[in-house]
């Protein structure tokens, strides 16, 4: 079975006075896309939902669909993996060889990319971040037919707009959740009694805490803590 990636991020600029990153995406089985795509679609008709889905735009009265679409990801074959990076104000580049905000920020979509199992094709599909991203994701890949030995399972990188995907958008709904959580437990953010119903209700179904990495093994809903060291 081959797969696609959506990947996309939340608080990934250097700074920003944010303490968080979280980068992660949504794995979709290739030959299921057209029925999961089809199924997502009618969730937001059933709900009259008709615009793009945002962490930035959560809306309390929407709380019946984004607890739907919890459900409709834990039941489906959909996976979700993200590295949350925790104390980013610890990043130094310079004394770690990253070169740049940036350079750092590619190498943690690697980090991200890594685990998935080879023997299988994967396409990657990432949110326009800037004009370099092409670039960078020419990089990415260079990076991985290298560590594969011209063997890489990752058989395209490609940029497209979030607002053109669905499950660029539940990506973005999942790590914006995990990312605020992280906020406000370091006191950066108030506390949004109606967000922390829907963080409930996902830590519910997917049986982790978000602020929390989970087993390096967990499939379905995976977690990696990434805690630079102390400066």
């Amino acid at each position: 079975m081959n797969y696609d990636l959506f990947v996309d991020e939340s608080c990934h600029l250097e700074h920003d006075k944010i303490s968080v990153m979280c980068i992660g995406y949504i794995k979709v089985p290739r030959l299921a896309y057209d029925k999961l795509i089809k199924k997502f679609g009618d969730i937001k008709l059933a709900y009259s939902i008709h615009n793009e889905i945002k962490w930035s735009k959560f809306s309390k009265v929407r709380m019946p669909f984004y607890k739907a679409l919890v459900d409709f990801f834990f039941n489906t074959p959909l996976e979700f993996r993200c590295v949350l990076l925790k104390y980013k104000e610890r990043l130094n580049h310079k004394d770690f060889n990253q070169g740049s905000h940036d350079n750092f920020y590619y190498k943690m979509t690697y980090y991200l990319l890594r685990p998935n199992p080879p023997k299988v094709e994967y396409r990657v599909f990432m949110d326009i971040k800037d004009t370099r991203g092409r670039e960078k994701l020419l990089k990415i890949s260079e990076v991985f037919e290298n560590y594969h030995k011209g063997e890489s399972p990752f058989v395209q990188f490609q940029h497209l707009r979030s607002h053109d995907n669905h499950f660029f958008q539940l990506s973005d709904f999942f790590i914006g959740a995990i990312a605020y959580k992280s906020r406000v437990l370091k006191g950066e953010l108030p506390k949004n009694e109606s967000k922390f119903e829907f963080i409930q209700y996902l830590e519910e179904k997917s049986g982790f805490l978000l602020d929390e990495g989970t087993p390096p093994w967990e499939m379905k809903f995976n977690i990696f803590d990434h805690q630079p060291k102390q400066l």
